[in-house]
């Protein structure tokens, strides 16, 4: 009688577990998809935005496994990268006070004068007196000094003051709104100020916009949610709405199969639990 009581239940759990994981074993997993987002785009593909002329193209599509650590396995990480060039990107290039500058092959000196807000620097000749020297076949190589001045030996006997046998220092200035050529670029002087000299130019510059899987990116001044449906195509969209539902969605399905499978453990363990109980020796 007891075993027979026993059987019943088993078979009793038996069918509800079977139930539970026959349901977890039939159901698919529900995933993410928009039947019309603002974009499905693969590696390589352009598109522009509303209300903006600029071109962006996907560069990149790429997906990587990534360790859960501590046993946990891997799991897949899509993600992208999308580029664009900006055709009139400012750059700047700043001559600090006291600083040294090449300019038309000749080095000088940077001066901003001490003023409260100075609107031009004079940029002071970095004469190379040694070439001087050694270009003149009539002088020594080197200068010496005789009573605190210096001087040039001409025709190994005849001293020069320094300050008379060497050209004078050219100078030029430069003031807010010049143009000119530096390291090969037209450029403009911005600012001047008593730290140093701005100058800025407009040139090309590609840019790079990061875009993660279930991530806002922002392009051309709009948000956008950023999908990867598989491991060659970007999604973007704004329907927001229907993207929180189906999170929602797959949320309660996996409470669901949570539920289940807390259902089909505890059954079979019960069952196990009468089968042992159901081989006990009777006290009577």
């Amino acid at each position: 009688m007891q075993r027979r009581a026993a059987a019943i239940s088993v078979v009793f759990f038996l069918v509800i577990g079977a139930g539970a994981y026959s349901l977890i074993a039939t159901a698919s997993t529900p995933t993410i998809g928009f039947e019309n987002p603002e974009y499905s785009l693969a590696q390589g593909d352009e598109f522009t935005v509303a209300g903006s002329e600029q071109t962006y193209t996907v560069s990149a599509v790429t997906e990587e496994e990534e360790s859960g650590g501590h046993g946990g396995g891997t799991t897949l990480v899509r993600s992208g990268e999308i580029t664009y060039v900006n055709d009139s990107a400012r750059f700047t290039e700043t001559w600090d006070n006291g600083s040294t500058v090449t300019l038309d092959g000749t080095d000088w000196r940077v001066e901003v004068p001490n003023a409260s807000d100075p609107s031009e620097a004079t940029l002071v000749e970095l004469r190379n007196n040694t070439a001087i020297l050694m270009n003149d076949p009539n002088a020594d190589n080197e200068t010496i000094t005789r009573d605190g001045q210096k001087y040039v030996v001409i025709n190994d006997s005849e001293l020069v003051p320094a300050a008379e046998y060497f050209p004078a220092n050219e100078t030029r200035t430069v003031a807010e709104g010049d143009s000119l050529t530096y390291d090969e670029t037209q450029m403009t002087v911005a600012t001047v100020e008593s730290s140093g000299v701005t100058l800025e130019w407009f040139d090309s510059e590609e840019n790079t916009i990061s875009v993660g899987d279930e991530a806002n990116v922002t392009i051309g001044g709009e948000k956008f949610l950023a999908l990867f449906p598989d491991d060659s195509t970007l999604v973007l969209t704004q329907n927001y709405e229907s993207y929180e539902r189906q999170t929602t969605e797959i949320d309660e399905f996996h409470e669901t199969e949570n539920g289940l499978w807390g259902v089909a453990i505890a059954s079979f363990s019960m069952v196990i639990l009468l089968i042992g109980m159901a081989f006990l020796p009777s006290r009577y």
